[in-house]
């Protein structure tokens, strides 16, 4: 026999015992337990009434992080250089990415010509132009709310300023350079797919382009605000009928748009999934014996899931938590969970003795199933409640919605659904059908036809060990299945599969990719999707426009103090994401025309006053010099990055900028819109580390305390470890990123992958069995079906989402299936094996069970 002496039982017995007497309390008055959930339920649930003012569906405040570095840049820029978009706007220096409209025109040679730079292309694209302006957001029309520099409306491409002639495209294109026209109008955001002429300089001769974008912006300041938001909102596909090209459309509002239509194509799939789960678990708890069967309990477990989504989910909404479109997944996985507590709970009952009363029978079955559902809960309910600490909005709301449902969940199936196993199992004592409710007899009758017995005969169970009937796949893990594994040739094999899991997943790990793609927030078929399919097509060769800013008061006329400046230009125009060529400084220009004029530079007053003589020459520079009495408090320049075609680049782009600016001299900033979202980057691996790391650390104290063995504890955690390895390995060899939406479904990973080796762990060192091989082989027996029921339930509650139109809810399948998948590979396979290594995992003293006896004896319930 194995030594006693590594036990740490010091909570998990008297828990055990306090769960026994419970489920006492519950199999003598279960009504009350039955009833009292379903009320409150009734009360909480009118927090629904509340949902859609608790609706958080705004993307930057979900899916960046939580006072990122970007936005104090956004900050300080719109602090240090205020915009007048009415007077003179300017696309680049913007702090936000505006108020706009956005169309790419695409060429096709069915339409006689393959570019975009011929009359009749014109002809069509004027038109277009025409019916945007032509365009009204109640009474304001387009001229009323333009953005405008000097009065006039800023022109949506620089080439459409040919005033309305379509023919003059033909003249000018001759003399049409790349990416510079004119030496100073950069045309690389409005041409795509550009056939250039020989050179190699910025102002390339243009022969073709296969594609043209038009900008429309709008006023964002005061009043015209909300006359602007109105008009981008309008469905812009209805000025499209009469052109004959490919046209894609965007606006400002689209993204947000679309992806407020996510949370109406769930509501299906939870009906259709609950429908599922109900069928499975009926189908799982049937048995041909009319009395014996568990249908009532399948039906119900389903619904004590149900009550806790909707308990939880009513509570917060009251106290005005917002509801995220992410915490939209928690039904789906609050009901495997539910159902999968309910299997152990009904496995357990089954090896109760029938003969003995339902008082007693509850007791016996809380005492054997309460300790291992609650280990899972707590895990479980850690790991989301670690998960509100996220700086992503998106995961905290999930986690905090999922966590309080599963504390609900845990509650609900101890009273609500322990209430129902006590009255059905009331009705197995008194022989009654499971249907009619009426009493039938327990022996075949002759006189009967053979379809009369099978229906109506029934209360059969085994004589020889005094339990129900157990079902085939009981049979099949203690008499096949677990011998099978526990032989030492196979231990063998599952050491070496092991350890080509480990290395694959490790594999697969080296593969990851971050950040996540803005056209996943927008469902399938969205015309969001095919305007960044055809902005990723023809607009990929340049990146953001970046402003490099002084956030400090400098002496710009101290020659050495520009030098530095001029030095730390010149760093970050030699990153492989610059083009030097395109950079521009007010600063240089400045002292060309110093040059010029025979300024003297050096000199403070004549440097501050002869700065108007700059500003004539070129008003935009006065846009990017913060000027405060006889100082310049912040100016900025402007750098032109390219080939920034992956969430890879956008990554290394933000930390090179940032790491350049910081090891500058001079205190500067870089700063472009779309930082706000390649902010992700910073946090999520370090997020996701960290979350495992705490995640795994308060898992084995939860084991440590409730499983009375600590080595088995440890291995446990080492399931943590692992299974998170496999997962994250093979969703990136299934093409997943790790960005916000994945990495909440890790945090699901960590807790799930727990449940199945934590219900294996705690049958075997539970068992009094003296081997190892026997002690896994009981673990197995008793387990191995519910939890084969219960990952094929959750699977089954989740397989609806393939058939999603949202990268959302596809995502979660994804992960959420390897996570079933390689958790219970670890707890129906790995773990078993793993366990019967150590012969010193020992068994809980049987001093347990007869502690626990006299509990029930002594309980004034009995």
């Amino acid at each position: 026999m194995a030594p006693r002496g590594c036990h740490t039982d010091c909570v998990e017995r008297p828990l055990s015992r306090a769960l026994r007497r419970f489920g006492a309390l519950v199999g003598a008055h279960p009504w009350p337990f039955l009833l009292a959930p379903v009320a409150l339920t009734v009360g909480l649930g009118t927090g629904f009434v509340m949902l859609r003012s608790r609706e958080a569906n705004d993307i930057e405040g979900q899916y960046t992080p939580v006072g990122g570095p970007a936005k104090a840049e956004r900050c300080f820029i719109r602090t240090h250089f205020p915009t007048d978009d009415a007077r003179r706007f300017s696309p680049q220096r913007l702090s936000t990415e505006g108020s706009f409209a956005s169309f790419i025109a695409v060429a096709s040679a069915s339409g006689g010509s393959d570019s975009v730079l011929t009359k009749a292309a014109f002809t069509e694209l004027l038109e277009l132009d025409s019916a945007v302006r032509a365009m009204t957001a109640g009474e304001r029309n387009f001229a009323d709310l333009c953005a405008r520099w000097n009065n006039t409306c800023l022109s949506p491409n620089p080439l459409i300023a040919v005033e309305g002639d379509a023919a003059a495209i033909e003249t000018l294109l001759p003399a049409l350079t790349f990416p510079l026209y004119q030496s100073h109008v950069f045309l690389g955001y409005f041409l795509g797919d550009v056939v250039l002429g020989p050179g190699n300089g910025t102002a390339r001769p243009v022969r073709a382009a296969r594609a043209m974008r038009l900008f429309y912006f709008f006023q964002e300041d005061g009043a015209s605000r909300r006359g602007s938001q109105a008009w981008v909102g309008f469905p812009l596909c209805l000025i499209l009928s009469f052109l004959t090209w490919q046209v894609t459309y965007f606006s400002s509002e689209s993204r947000q748009k679309e992806f407020g239509k996510i949370t109406k194509r769930v509501i299906p799939l939870v009906s259709v999934t609950y429908f599922l789960t109900i069928f499975f678990s009926i189908v799982s708890c049937a048995r041909m014996d009319c009395v014996r069967t568990k249908i009532w309990i399948a039906i119900f477990g389903v619904m004590s899931a149900g009550l806790s989504v909707v308990s939880s989910f009513g509570l917060l909404l009251f106290c005005g938590v917002p509801f995220v479109i992410t915490a939209a997944n928690s039904p789906f996985l609050i009901l495997g969970v539910g159902v999968d507590d309910m299997f152990i709970l009904v496995s357990c009952w089954q090896q109760t003795k029938v003969k003995k009363g339902v008082i007693e029978r509850m007791a016996d079955t809380y005492a054997k199933a309460a300790v291992s559902v609650t280990i899972t809960t707590l895990t479980d309910v850690l790991a989301f409640y670690i998960g509100v600490e996220s700086s992503l909005v998106s995961i905290q709301s999930f986690c905090l919605y999922t966590g309080t449902a599963f504390v609900f969940c845990y509650i609900y199936n101890l009273t609500f659904l322990g209430a129902v196993l006590a009255l059905n199992g009331r009705r197995e004592e008194s022989n009654k059908h499971w249907l009619t409710f009426k009493k039938v007899m327990d022996k075949p009758q002759d006189s009967k036809s053979p379809m009369y017995n099978r229906c109506c005969i029934g209360g059969a169970f085994d004589e020889s060990t005094g339990t129900e009937t157990e079902h085939p796949m009981y049979g099949f893990f203690k008499n096949h299945y677990a011998p099978f594994l526990v032989h030492t040739r196979t231990k063998l094999s599952v050491v070496v599969l092991y350890l080509a899991y480990l290395v694959s997943s490790v594999y697969g790990c080296s593969q990851l990719k971050e950040g996540i793609n803005v056209r996943h927030l927008a469902v399938d078929r969205s015309y969001v999707v095919a305007y960044y399919d055809s902005e990723e097509k023809h607009f990929t060769e340049y990146g953001p426009r970046l402003m490099v800013a002084v956030t400090e008061s400098i002496p710009y006329w101290n020659s050495s103090v520009r030098a530095g400046l001029e030095n730390c230009m010149q760093l970050f125009e030699e990153s492989s994401y610059v083009d030097k060529r395109l950079s521009e400084s007010w600063l240089r220009t400045y002292e060309m025309v110093a040059k010029g004029a025979a300024f003297n530079l050096d000199d403070r007053t004549s440097f501050m006053t002869n700065l108007k003589t700059l500003f004539q020459a070129n008003p935009e520079y006065e846009l990017d010099v913060n000027i405060s009495a006889t100082e310049i408090v912040a100016s900025r320049f402007f750098i032109q990055t390219v080939n920034v075609t992956t969430a890879v680049h956008e990554k290394n782009l933000l930390n090179q900028m940032r790491q350049l600016a910081e090891d500058c001299e001079t205190p500067l900033l870089v700063y472009h819109p779309a930082f706000i979202y390649f902010d992700q980057f910073a946090v999520i691996m370090e997020y996701t580390i960290q979350n495992v790391l705490i995640a795994a650390g308060a898992m084995l104290v939860t084991s440590l305390l409730l499983i009375p063995n600590p080595l088995c504890s440890l291995w446990v955690t080492f399931t943590i470890v692992s299974v998170f390895v496999g997962v994250t390995g093979f969703m990136a060899l299934w093409n997943v990123n790790l960005d916000s939406i994945s990495m909440i479904n890790l945090v699901i990973c960590i807790g799930f992958s727990v449940d199945f080796s934590a219900h294996i762990s705690y049958a075997f060192v539970s068992s009094e069995k003296p081997k190892v091989n026997d002690k896994a082989v009981e673990a197995l027996y008793r387990l191995g079906f519910p939890i084969l029921q219960a990952a094929v339930s959750t699977i089954v509650g989740i397989l609806v989402l393939p058939m999603s139109s949202t990268y959302v809810f596809r995502t979660f399948f994804k992960i959420m299936f390897l996570v079933i998948f390689f958790g219970s590979l670890h707890g129906l396979v790995f773990i078993p094996v793993f366990l019967t290594f150590f012969g010193f995992c020992g068994e809980v003293s049987n001093k347990e069970d007869q502690n626990d006896s006299k509990g029930v004896e002594n309980s004034p319930n009995v």
